[in-house]
């Protein structure tokens, strides 16, 4: 585990209620544990009840459960996971995401069938045609009841057999917390899909 996680290395845990989430640095290594030092108070997270961490390494994005051996304050005392799974080589999980959805601007919507999404974006295709250059508005439905609500940038345009138009762009987050909804609902679909 020492090779995976590493001094000034970011990391986000994922208590059972996703609205707790919290991120921070690790400050400290060792065989046993490592030391994590988080940007709020933690909330609803207590010693030794398990949690979901990711966090981005050179290897690729890493993702175990654990817990937390020590609480003070801000201050983290993780013990090193049994096991551990790598999702992906890219920053952002990405997953097959196909749903049909509208996207917003001042001159109107415009209906749109989804194809992948990550964190960091998503494909997509249109009939209609879409503007680099604008951005829209989205919802994207994580669950039957919680939809998050962002920014769509759109950065390539490519012209599709059917004469529509397939469409790459990022998305831009009015909230850090939005962010590590989608990227918990990616990293646990990727799962999922992988285990079925």
């Amino acid at each position: 585990m020492r090779e995976l996680v590493v001094e000034g290395q970011e990391a986000i845990i994922i208590p059972s209620n996703y609205k707790f989430a919290n991120r921070g640095v690790i400050t400290s290594v060792s065989a046993g544990d490592f030391t994590l030092e988080l940007e709020k108070e933690p909330e609803n997270i207590l010693p030794d009840t398990y949690f979901e961490i990711y966090t981005q390494t050179k290897h690729g994005k890493l993702y175990f459960d654990s817990y937390a051996k020590k609480i003070n304050g801000k201050t983290l005392l993780i013990a090193s996971p049994a096991k551990h799974k790598f999702l992906q080589r890219r920053q952002y999980t990405r997953i097959k995401f196909m749903h049909d959805l509208e996207i917003k601007s001042n001159t109107g919507n415009i209906n749109i069938s989804t194809l992948d999404i990550s964190a960091g974006g998503m494909k997509m295709h249109s009939t209609d045609k879409i503007d680099i250059g604008t951005v829209y508005e989205i919802e994207i439905p994580i669950s039957e009841t919680k939809n998050i609500k962002c920014f769509f940038d759109p950065i390539r345009i490519e012209k599709a057999e059917d004469g529509g138009y397939t469409v790459s762009g990022q998305f831009k987050y009015e909230s850090g917390y939005d962010k590590m909804l989608i990227t918990q609902y990616c990293a646990k679909r990727n799962v999922e899909l992988k285990n079925k």
